[in-house]
């Protein structure tokens, strides 16, 4: 390409450009170990009534838990609006409305819900459930720490999303930092996920040796 530039162009210049460290480091990223899904619910609350999450998106993975988790923030004085996939567009308006004026600070959603949604000053994104995908959480967490503005993305892990937390590490290339809330500290320890060994394709003569193999341990039986 640039050898093709400068036959076919006068004084060329070429611009390369790399992704900022600064852009990246602009949401600050971690996760809490939950050990089951009250102790989940127990990490939410907490963590919306923590001084500094003035405007806070929080995505679940189903639009029943959309409304659990909505019951259950308004119980804990956590006036919050949801947005669900079935949702009619009047009622979905007004909620985006109360979320954008700052009259609600929480607003719970499912990605299909959220699709499109396109709102300034968003300080947290919370994961109470994790996506099953690394670009969904890529999507996700991009809702905060617009416009030069810094955000912050917390994921609330069970056992059985260390896999996609493993994902996630290695496409980022670093490691999600794993923080405590004292009075919610986890009982268990983390989960590790075991690394499955890719399956390696036998030559012809492999399979053979194999086969026979096996016909000579069924011949000492």
């Amino acid at each position: 390409m640039i050898r093709f530039a400068k036959d076919v162009l006068n004084e060329p210049e070429f611009l390369e450009s790399t992704p900022s460290r600064k852009e990246k480091a602009k949401i600050h990223q971690w996760i809490h170990l939950a050990d089951n899904a009250p102790h989940k619910l127990n990490l939410l609350v907490n963590t919306l009534k923590q001084e500094g999450v003035d405007r806070a998106v929080v995505f679940a993975n189903k639009r029943e838990t959309v409304q659990y988790l909505s019951g259950k923030l308004y119980a804990e004085e956590l006036p919050c609006v949801w947005l669900e996939g079935k949702m009619p567009q009047d009622k979905r308006n007004k909620a985006i409305e109360r979320f954008k004026s700052g009259e609600i600070k929480v607003l719970v959603a499912t990605d299909v819900a959220a699709r499109g949604l396109d709102i300034d000053d968003i300080t947290h994104v919370i994961n109470f459930d994790m996506p099953r995908k690394v670009d969904v959480y890529i999507h996700r967490i991009g809702r905060t720490g617009r416009l030069g503005s810094k955000g912050t993305a917390i994921s609330l892990v069970e056992a059985h999303d260390m896999a996609v937390v493993g994902k996630i590490e290695r496409y980022q290339e670093e490691r999600l930092q794993r923080r405590i809330i004292e009075e919610l500290r986890p009982k268990n320890k983390e989960a590790k996920v075991a690394n499955k060994k890719a399956k390696l394709k036998l030559t012809t003569a492999q399979k053979k040796a194999k086969a026979k193999k096996q016909s000579k341990k069924k011949l000492k039986k």
